[in-house]
């Protein structure tokens, strides 16, 4: 969404998606989720069963246990957790767009007579993804803060819900536990930063 926006900045695409993105983004993740049960499971019905279009509670229907059924139960859950952040993150990457388009190579590219899609992905978006990298390595703490909003809201058996409970029942050692995983897979998210950082910019050398 960033890169087609500032492909055709200041286009009636690129109003509508800075409003969309804006509106997104200022959305707190608990009302979307709440937003998303009234439209997806008290308000749409299917209209051929009248059943509920999403489930909205546990990881799975009573009586199954396959994929299909929890990857079902994963579509509400996930769209409250990421629209957000997929909002914040194309209005970020369209800002980046627009002044990397700006640069000398970018113009020598498009002297050479490269084409328009060689252009905007190998040679702009390659270098305007780098602050977005590092950006998405920073911000994991406050997902797993919005994933503690998102399993209570939808009753999903998560490290989010497991935390709240144990903070509730003043049960240490699992807090304790939920704290050490999450700082290892921070740890563990920012080292793969780097390393898709000097993956998309080969000056970037490791010793």
């Amino acid at each position: 969404i960033g890169v087609l926006s500032a492909r055709k900045p200041y286009s009636f695409f690129d109003y509508a998606m800075t409003t969309v993105t804006f509106i997104g983004q200022s959305i707190p993740v608990y009302w979307l989720g709440l937003g998303l049960i009234v439209v997806f499971y008290i308000t749409l019905k299917n209209p051929f069963t009248g059943a509920h279009l999403f489930p909205v509670g546990g990881m799975n229907t009573q009586g199954r246990s396959d994929l299909l059924d929890t990857l079902w139960h994963l579509v509400l859950p996930v769209a409250a957790l990421s629209l957000g952040w997929i909002a914040w993150y194309s209005r970020f990457l369209r800002s980046s767009m627009m002044d990397v388009l700006h640069e000398d190579y970018v113009r020598t590219a498009k002297a050479k007579g490269a084409k328009e899609s060689v252009v905007y992905y190998k040679h702009a978006l390659r270098n305007a993804i780098l602050p977005l990298v590092t950006l998405i390595a920073l911000d994991l703490p406050s997902l797993f803060a919005g994933a503690l909003f998102v399993e209570t809201i939808f009753a999903w058996p998560g490290m989010g819900r497991l935390f709240w409970d144990a903070a509730k029942g003043r049960d240490y050692p699992v807090l304790l536990g939920v704290v050490m995983i999450t700082a290892a897979l921070i740890i563990a998210a920012n080292i793969l930063a780097d390393l898709a950082y000097g993956w998309l910019n080969p000056q970037v050398k490791y010793e």
